[in-house]
């Protein structure tokens, strides 16, 4: 069909009549009361005022935090190594796991042919730090000076085997993809805190383990089937931060924004004509486009930074890209009221190997977990920043492959997995729940995929089961129909 036909038929002469009518009496009863009762009209993006309001005019409980940073280790640290001390461990280097303990567990096609299953103890020292008495790894020796600013969850479990599914159950609560992920569900519920840069924004680190990493998808920051607004803006570490950031030769900044101004105003038009919701995101990511031309290129310039911030966080913090570096843009966008920052780090799949390629990953992250830490909190910007760190699920005590005393690999483990949080409004220096004696089941205070969202949720000052979108004749929460605040590690 022609498209000007198909716009023209788009309504009828009895469809125009009837929304006339339809849109007299509002129009009348508007002109009577305060002209901005319906300012925020459902689609619409209010304008000329700073940032943009969420779907949620009042909060349902006083929130703690106003923004958040979320460090995702993508392919699942090793819990035995890092966090859960298992001394025991060591008396039974390579006797099977006990079929009691594992109790007919499902494996991954990567284990599921083996014969036996191999204890596998940790080659790595712990030691106790903190009033807490937190036992951490030798691989973390900065993260260790700081353990009293944090709260560690020892008793994480998820239903997901794979890597795809379970970062996805993480990052939108459903390991079906097509949800809202966890910052669009915020950037929804309580908007933006500034006009010029993103609510969400996204960040890819590199990695130093010496494998090919787990790839990742747009979907773990996207909007689903929220308004596209929402989705997460990735950030590139090379060329312009956002593509197309920078004008073409022969295109001022003047002519911008005189394109930008025009195009706006032909969306706008559009968006009287057809109502759809999409047009007025297109109009807002065209405003916003223009403002970040002047907001990014500050952001990311890390050059007037002093020289104690590179000391802090470590030379790696002066390469763009490195997880450091990262971490120190994190600071600069929570600084700038962005609502929330997610920052990928891959490569902590060690089915083999772990010994070479784990030293490699926690050097990448460990200096600049400690040195964010500090940043924040000698900013005053901790107390009402959360920071959530982990990955998609834990590792087995069992070695896959071959076990040596020096070399051994963990396969996939859903049943118990370590994360940590600080800041905005979690208790510091604690450790929550336990497991038992081979790191494999949980048998004190378990906490759930959606336990932790529904208490970030509420760190922020939102119950999670209201905070709703109906899409497909149904309530949709981030939490789907589970999940409870866990109490234990608030402040």
């Amino acid at each position: 069909m022609d498209p000007f036909e198909e716009y023209r038929l788009l309504e009828t002469r009895r469809q125009f009549f009837g929304r006339l009518a339809r849109g007299l009496g509002p129009i009348a009863l508007a002109s009577l009361l305060n002209e901005n009762l319906f300012s925020s009209a459902a689609g619409a993006i209010p304008e000329h005022q700073p940032g943009r309001p969420g779907v949620l005019q009042k909060l349902h409980y006083p929130p703690r935090a106003k923004r958040v940073i979320y460090m995702v280790m993508n392919g699942a640290p090793s819990q035995l190594d890092l966090f859960d001390y298992k001394p025991k461990l060591l008396e039974m280097f390579d006797a099977d796991l006990p079929e009691s303990v594992r109790m007919g567990q499902r494996l991954t096609t990567m284990t599921s042919g083996q014969k036996r299953f191999p204890l596998a103890p940790s080659i790595y020292k712990f030691a106790q730090y903190g009033q807490s008495g937190a036992w951490i790894s030798e691989l973390l020796p900065h993260l260790a000076t700081v353990v009293d600013e944090i709260a560690i969850i020892k008793s994480m479990h998820t239903e997901a085997i794979n890597h795809d599914p379970a970062v996805t159950y993480l990052l939108t609560g459903s390991q079906i993809p097509g949800r809202p992920s966890l910052g669009a569900w915020l950037s929804y519920g309580l908007g933006s805190l500034n006009r010029d840069l993103p609510t969400f924004v996204v960040l890819h680190s590199t990695w130093s383990a010496k494998r090919d990493a787990q790839a990742i998808y747009e979907r773990l920051w996207g909007a689903g089937f929220l308004p596209s607004y929402h989705q997460g803006v990735s950030f590139r570490s090379k060329g312009d931060p956002v593509l197309y950031l920078s004008n073409p030769p022969g295109v001022s900044a003047e002519s911008r924004e005189k394109t930008v101004q025009a195009v706006v105003q032909l969306n706008r038009e559009l968006y009287n004509a057809l109502g759809d919701p999409e047009i007025q995101t297109r109009i807002s990511q065209y405003e916003m486009a223009f403002r970040m031309q002047f907001s990014v290129p500050e952001l990311t310039d890390l050059s007037q930074e002093p020289e104690e911030t590179f000391e802090l966080y470590g030379e790696d913090a002066r390469k763009p890209g490195t997880f450091a570096a990262n971490c120190l843009l994190a600071r600069r966008l929570v600084e700038r009221d962005v609502r929330f920052v997610q920052i990928f780090h891959r490569g902590w799949d060690h089915h083999y190997d772990l010994p070479r390629d784990l030293p490699l990953q926690c050097r990448d992250i460990d200096q600049a977990c400690r040195a964010l830490i500090i940043d924040l909190k000698r900013r005053g910007l901790l107390e009402d920043t959360l920071l959530v760190w982990g990955g998609e699920f834990g590792r087995t005590v069992y070695c896959q492959g071959t076990l040596t005393k020096t070399n051994y690999g963990r396969d996939h483990h859903p049943r118990c997995f370590t994360m940590w949080l600080a800041g905005g409004g979690v208790k510091p220096g604690i450790v929550y729940g336990e497991t038992d004696d081979f790191s494999y089941n949980i048998i004190k205070d378990p906490v759930h995929i959606h336990d932790l969202n529904a208490t970030i949720l509420y760190l922020l000052g939102i119950d999670h089961t209201k905070l709703t979108y109906r899409f497909q004749g149904r309530e949709f929460r981030l939490t789907d129909v589970a999940g409870n605040v866990v109490k234990g590690i608030l402040a």
